[in-house]
C-alpha cells in the first residue's frame, strides 16, 4: 500500500506564535470596536440628542463647573493623548493631565462631530498597527507626581471606561434640559451585559 501523506504540522512555537499574533489582533479589535461605539454615542448626541449649541455650554446645577461640551472634549481628548503617545519614538511617555481647555467642540456642534469623527479616524489608523503590550510611562499628579508603567492596551481600555463614566454626567445635565438621550448612554457594558441589555455593548460576546 502506498504511505498515506499528512500535511506538515507546524512546530508548536510556531503554533503558539501565530495564536498568540491571532489572539493580539483579536483583542485589539474588540478594544476598537468598544472605543469607536462609545465615541460614536457622542457623535449620535450632538448629531440627534441636542438641538442647539447652547446646550453644549449650559452649567449644570448638580455638576457644579460642568458642561455637556466640557465632558465630551474630556473623554475624546484621552483617546487623542493616547493615540499620539504612541505615535512618538519609544519610550512612549503618556499625561492625561495634558488639557486643551475652551476648544470650539466645547461650543459648537459641528466642532464637537468633527473633533469626535476625527478621534475615530485616528483609532482606526493607530489601533490596528500597535501592540496589546506596547509599554508606556504614565505620568500623572495625584497631586503628587507619580509614575507608573502601563500598556497600550491597558490604556485603550481605560480610555473608553473613562468616557461611559463621563457620558454619564452628560446624561444628567441632559436630563436638566429636558434632553432625552438613548436608554444605554452613560451605562458601564458589564451593567448593560448584567441587564441583558440589547444595546450594542450590552451583548456578552465570548
Amino acid at each position: 500500500m502506498s504511505p498515506v501523506l499528512t500535511p506538515p504540522r507546524h512546530t508548536d512555537a510556531a503554533s503558539s506564535a501565530a495564536d498568540e499574533q491571532l489572539d493580539e489582533a483579536t483583542a485589539l479589535a474588540r478594544l476598537l470596536e468598544v472605543s469607536t461605539i462609545v465615541l460614536r454615542q457622542a457623535v449620535d448626541l450632538v448629531d440627534t440628542a441636542l438641538t442647539s449649541d447652547d446646550q453644549l455650554t449650559v452649567q449644570s446645577q448638580y455638576l457644579p463647573g460642568s458642561t455637556i461640551g466640557k465632558h465630551l472634549r474630556h473623554a475624546r481628548d484621552h483617546f487623542v493623548l493616547l493615540m499620539e503617545c504612541l505615535s512618538t519614538p519609544s519610550p512612549h511617555i503618556l499625561n492625561y493631565d495634558v488639557r486643551s481647555r475652551n476648544t470650539p467642540m466645547e461650543s459648537s456642534r459641528q466642532a464637537a462631530r468633527g473633533a469626535l469623527d476625527a478621534a475615530i479616524e485616528q483609532l482606526n489608523q493607530t489601533v490596528p498597527r500597535a501592540k496589546m503590550e506596547e509599554p508606556i510611562t504614565l505620568r500623572a499628579i495625584t497631586p503628587y507626581p507619580q509614575v507608573v508603567q502601563t500598556t497600550f492596551g491597558r490604556e485603550l481600555w481605560f480610555a473608553g471606561l473613562h468616557a461611559v463614566h463621563h457620558w454619564s454626567m452628560v446624561r444628567v445635565i441632559a436630563g436638566e434640559l429636558g434632553i432625552r438621550l438613548e436608554e444605554s448612554f452613560g451605562f458601564a457594558p458589564s451593567t448593560l451585559v448584567h441587564n441583558n441589555s440589547q444595546a450594542p455593548l450590552g451583548k456578552h460576546k465570548m
